[in-house]
């Protein structure tokens, strides 16, 4: 069984919800197009300036290379980072918003089945449409207006569990 900080004594965990994973691919495939383009062109420009692999240029040249390297690895560490920490935790009392900024900045929000005033969800595009993922927005009536559930798997089936769950809180079962 599940468990988080500042969980209630009987409060059961139904779903944790992290954004869908092709999401993170994307990303990942981006990187890897502006990886190939830059060591194209560092092949390029070697092949047009040989002299540049001289004793100077060489170290130069590793240098830059592994300076971006670091960078490229900096950059994958922090989309994974921001993937993996970003999660809903749906349970029976109460939906939590964890949302990681960088490293070091983590927001956390909640909010009650009793304060949800409206739920929409927003699939866009062909391949959301087929792989089935989409953004989910809670209204509440609390202070934190809005939670927005960024490109989660199966948005609809969310709302749905939600709006039951949110049904059931208001009759009181």
């Amino acid at each position: 069984m599940l468990t988080f900080p500042g969980q209630k004594e009987n409060e059961q965990v139904l779903h944790v919800v992290h954004r869908h994973w092709f999401n993170l691919a994307s990303h990942f495939f981006l990187l890897l197009v502006i990886f190939v383009i830059i060591f194209g062109g560092i092949s390029f420009f070697l092949i047009l300036f040989p002299e540049a692999t001289d004793a100077g240029g060489k170290k130069v040249l590793v240098f830059i290379q592994n300076s971006f390297f670091l960078f490229m690895w900096l950059y994958s560490f922090m989309l994974w980072i921001d993937y993996y920490f970003d999660v809903w935790i749906i349970t029976d009392e109460r939906i939590l918003n964890i949302e990681q900024k960088g490293l070091f900045i983590r927001t956390i929000s909640e909010v009650h089945y009793s304060r949800i005033q409206d739920i929409s969800t927003s699939v866009n595009g062909i391949i959301p449409t087929v792989l089935n993922f989409g953004d989910l927005l809670l209204q509440t009536a609390s202070e934190n207006e809005r939670i927005s559930f960024r490109q989660v798997g199966d948005p609809n089936g969310l709302k749905d569990e939600i709006m039951r769950l949110a049904k059931r809180d208001r009759l009181g079962l």
